[in-house]
């Protein structure tokens, strides 16, 4: 199973948006890396800082990890890409036909995600995918 570092995880988005700005070929990961950044004008600058590796974000200074949360929406199109769980792909799709915005929509399944994801680390136990689908329905 592939579990990249903090750092590793961090270049690879990092190294994504540069290989777009500039031009360059991109494996399929990270052609769909750099659309998400695409998606994000806020955090452009950001991925070309020279402190975009080693700065932190918390709760408390009231800011959302510009990381955390592109890799997210990179876990949740892999999700949509295999309906797992099982039922995420039709939660999805209500939530497109309510918003008519797909990324409008994925902040809704990226919130769910995030909290569950939350609740894991919280707990110490796997992401619960029937508490994520549940969180799903809750906010439909």
């Amino acid at each position: 199973m592939f579990n990249p570092s903090r750092d590793q995880a961090r270049r690879f988005l990092i190294e994504a948006w540069q290989k777009r700005v500039a031009g360059l070929p991109a494996t399929p990961l990270e052609t769909l890396a750099a659309d998400v950044i695409a998606w994000h004008p806020e955090y452009h600058e950001l991925l070309v800082a020279p402190d975009a590796l080693g700065r932190e974000w918390t709760p408390e200074d009231g800011v959302t990890n510009p990381f955390l949360h592109l890799s997210l929406h990179l876990a949740i199109e892999e999700q949509l890409s295999i309906d797992q769980p099982p039922g995420i792909r039709t939660a999805f799709e209500t939530r497109l036909r309510r918003h008519g915005d797909r990324h409008a929509a994925l902040h809704d399944l990226l919130e769910c995600l995030g909290e569950i994801v939350w609740q894991a680390q919280r707990q110490r136990t796997v992401p619960d995918g029937a508490a994520y689908l549940d969180c799903l329905r809750r906010k439909a």
